[in-house]
């Protein structure tokens, strides 16, 4: 009979993302591709890895122009910011500690990808 807990652990499992192994990076970087797919926004996560973060629009203001704020983006710009984050997430969740240490500086998706 299963537990609570083993429960637990099981619906865990298919949120965690797969972990990258030593000389295993052409599986690991397919499988990854896939469990992006599964998420929530999958595709815009997935275009984030491959083509890097949104370029937030800017806004004039008195003569000066400037970034737009978080509260100030359209509904689709603030789940492709959302992305974006989520997508350097599941990135280094999937990292091993000995990897992570050599990329930690990374923030942004595309490049902790194209670095590991």
């Amino acid at each position: 009979m299963m537990t609570l807990v083993d429960k637990a652990i099981l619906l865990g499992a298919d949120n965690r993302p797969p972990m990258l192994e030593k000389d295993m990076y052409d599986s690991w970087k397919s499988i990854m591709k896939l469990h992006v797919m599964n998420r929530q926004h999958g595709r815009m996560i997935l275009e984030s890895i491959e083509n890097g973060p949104l370029i937030w629009p800017t806004i004039e203001e008195n003569g000066v122009t400037r970034p737009r704020k978080y509260s100030e983006l359209t509904p689709a710009d603030a789940i492709q910011a959302d992305c974006d984050v989520k997508a350097t997430n599941i990135i280094i969740q999937g990292l091993p500690p000995e990897v992570y240490a050599l990329v930690s500086n990374h923030r942004i998706a595309k490049e902790l990808w194209e670095r590991i």
